[in-house]
């Protein structure tokens, strides 16, 4: 028999840990990724700091943390998780693994955006005297945002379906929820409805990237 009960408590919980551990990765890997993304780009050959080792050893870290699938991260991390949080189990459980599978995604779209930036820009700035460190704040991140501003929405978006993916095996949230409630128990008005929230959630986060995109676009 097809289940068709919906418990409005338990679905506002799970959408609030969708959103604390959506928005609380994405501030960390915003963070943590935009500082290697900087580094990436200012040590590569011609860079403002070039250095082929860093370079060279951000990259590969980068590249390898990339190519782990998020499901496997999250098996790897687990012991690492139990010493930052002491539980395996529940939405701050999975920031960490949420965070290693997007900073070094949001650090490639980083590099994407710095290198956007006209080349004769940074080179008239230089010859004006200006310092790396006012090259790169006054120069490559002001004409970088609004890409900036687009990789963050698509990290965020694809977090969302990161925490869809944790949900499944007890990070708590819509996937956990959708999962573990609605098909599972054959509760179909429980796995559409969270389907159809974090549906929601996607265009919701894409719209408001869109507009800050648009606000901050001078070109």
């Amino acid at each position: 028999m097809i289940a068709t009960t919906l418990n409005i408590t338990q679905l506002l919980t799970a959408v609030w840990e969708t959103v604390y551990m959506t928005f609380a990765s994405l501030l960390f890997a915003v963070t943590f990724g935009l500082i290697i993304g900087v580094l990436l780009y200012c040590t590569e050959t011609g860079g403002l700091l070039q250095n082929r080792v860093i370079n060279r050893i951000a990259d590969v870290i980068v590249n390898v943390l990339r190519a782990i699938p998020f499901i496997i991260l999250l098996i790897i991390l687990i012991p690492l998780t139990k010493a930052l949080v002491g539980t395996m189990l529940g939405a701050t459980a999975a920031l960490p693994s949420l965070i290693f599978a997007s900073t070094p995604f949001y650090a490639r779209m980083c590099v994407i955006a710095f290198q956007e930036v006209d080349k004769g820009t940074i080179e008239a700035s230089r010859s004006m005297g200006a310092t790396n460190w006012q090259i790169i704040t006054k120069v490559l991140l002001p004409e970088a945002m609004p890409a900036l501003v687009s990789g963050i929405t698509v990290t965020g978006i694809s977090l969302i379906g990161y925490t869809a993916m944790a949900g499944a095996i007890g990070a708590g949230g819509l996937g956990n929820l959708a999962y573990l409630y609605g098909f599972a128990r054959r509760n179909n008005a429980v796995l559409y409805t969270s389907t159809v929230i974090i549906v929601l959630i996607v265009f919701a986060m894409q719209w408001l990237g869109d507009a800050i995109v648009r606000k901050i676009d001078k070109r």
